[in-house]
């Protein structure tokens, strides 16, 4: 996952310089804007709100995971497979994320972030952002990160945000048992997310 919703924003503020020469940067504020509020919308009716797991001890959710499957975005457009998410905390309370993959080339293709939680200390909701941090203060460049499914060992894991756009599965392994993973999807279906959208992940 290489989870991380907010991996759009680092591609979007390496243009900043340029956008701010060109006095565009209302407009791309304004789209930035809708895109990382999306979740915060009302659920189309009918639609059961998305609901994240009860609480997450993150220390345990600390280290590397494989992106086992996602649904495809465009901020990994560029990635072929091997893709992984590292977490690590970081002294203010925060968390480090570095999301890496191959592209096709078989060049690294790699994103450094951070994450907060939103809540008290055993919430599953995050913001996640990749744009600098001169910006932080932005809310737009924050995206949401929740935890929708964890298995009680923390081996197996599935991330969304409240508006079902985006979803990865993400394992402690590089493969994933099939009766686990058929199980998780199941879950997933029954949470109102389209599964048939999600791509496997090449992993060796």
């Amino acid at each position: 996952m290489t989870p991380a919703v907010a991996e759009v924003y680092n591609e979007a503020f390496s243009y900043l310089d340029t956008l701010m020469k060109i006095r565009f940067i209302p407009a791309l504020l304004l789209a930035l804007c809708v895109t990382a509020n999306a979740s915060d919308m009302p659920q189309s009716t009918g639609i059961k709100p998305l609901v994240p797991i009860t609480a997450l001890d993150v220390p345990r959710y600390m280290g590397t995971w494989y992106e086992i499957a996602k649904f495809n975005n465009r901020f990994q457009k560029r990635c072929t497979g091997f893709t992984t998410a590292t977490y690590s905390a970081i002294p203010d309370g925060k968390v480090q994320v570095i999301n890496r993959c191959r592209a096709e080339n078989g060049d690294l293709v790699e994103a450094i972030g951070v994450a907060r939680q939103v809540g008290n200390s055993s919430s599953p909701k995050l913001k996640v952002r990749f744009a600098p941090a001169i910006l932080s203060f932005l809310p737009m460049v924050w995206g949401d990160y929740w935890v929708i499914d964890l298995d009680q060992n923390y081996q197996l894991a599935a991330v969304s945000e409240g508006t079902r756009e985006y979803l990865w599965i993400l394992s402690r392994t590089k493969k994933v048992d099939h009766a686990k993973y058929d199980a998780l999807i199941a879950r997933l279906a029954a949470q109102g997310l389209d599964v048939s959208k999600l791509v496997l992940t090449w992993q060796e």
